[in-house]
């Protein structure tokens, strides 16, 4: 009998199942949010680019993922440099409805261009744990979207490119051991690792609301041996007391 079949059989067809990946790269960059004009990395990959690597790899409506974990796998590394960027962003709504309203509207990129410093993460290994949940549009069992998953790893298929944070800082994955197999990992890697980090606030997940509106949450997050576990449920709003930089972003009372 196929493997598949019997995992299949073992399993309920509503049950959350787990998935493993590993992905490594030269560069990352998961900008803390509190930081306004200059990118300023965690030394850790968050919860919320973990999902969008996932996804690069198989998104469907029939499902979404829920980040246990991300485990680290060499020691972290920094590096910094200067970077030519537009200073305003055209995916705004502001800027959205602007151009709509005005069909002659004209944006030059060289007018608006900037530099700005960057503090990045450098030679980084990742391995994700995450389970797969089925979404109200699902109507095949979940072993068929885990399994689809597992065989999209091994052949190195995505519907596009994974990143670290910024799309020009592609991510490789693979399946567990993959780094090792590929030399970005080394057994000696997980010594330099230390064994508490304190990283602060971070992302959890963003909530899309209505009218183009987004209600961020977050929790506190620290590495344990290079382990940065996601708690199921983050901060509730009051504790987290407004997070610096987001004063353009829906709080629970402008959402209702």
């Amino acid at each position: 009998m196929p493997m598949a079949q019997t995992r299949q059989r073992g399993e309920r067809a509503d049950r959350p199942l787990h998935v493993q990946v590993e992905a490594w790269g030269p560069l990352a960059c998961f900008t803390r949010p509190e930081l306004k004009v200059e990118r300023v990395s965690y030394p850790t990959m968050t919860p919320s680019a973990a999902t969008g690597l996932l996804e690069a790899i198989l998104w469907k409506p029939e499902i979404s993922y829920r980040i246990e974990r991300i485990e680290l796998l060499k020691p972290v590394q920094w590096t910094s440099f200067r970077r030519n960027e537009v200073n305003n962003s055209i995916i705004s709504k502001k800027t959205f409805d602007d151009l709509r309203a005005n069909n002659g509207y004209r944006y030059d990129a060289a007018e608006d261009r900037g530099q700005r410093a960057t503090v990045a993460l450098r030679n980084v290994a990742y391995r994700i744990h995450a389970t797969i949940h089925a979404t109200d549009r699902c109507t095949a069992p979940l072993p068929k979207y885990r399994d689809q998953f597992d065989r999209r790893i091994k052949r190195g298929a995505c519907h596009e490119q994974p990143h670290f944070g910024c799309r020009e800082f592609a991510a490789f994955f693979g399946p567990r051991g993959s780094a090792q197999e590929a030399g970005a990992v080394t057994a000696a890697d997980q010594a330099g690792i230390p064994p508490i980090d304190e990283i602060g606030l971070m992302l959890h997940h963003i909530e899309y609301l209505p009218k183009g509106k987004e209600r961020y949450h977050w929790f506190r997050a620290r590495l344990d041996r290079g382990v940065l576990h996601v708690p199921d449920r983050p901060l509730d709003p009051t504790q987290v007391g407004g997070m610096p930089g987001a004063e353009d972003r829906a709080t629970a009372e402008e959402a209702t």
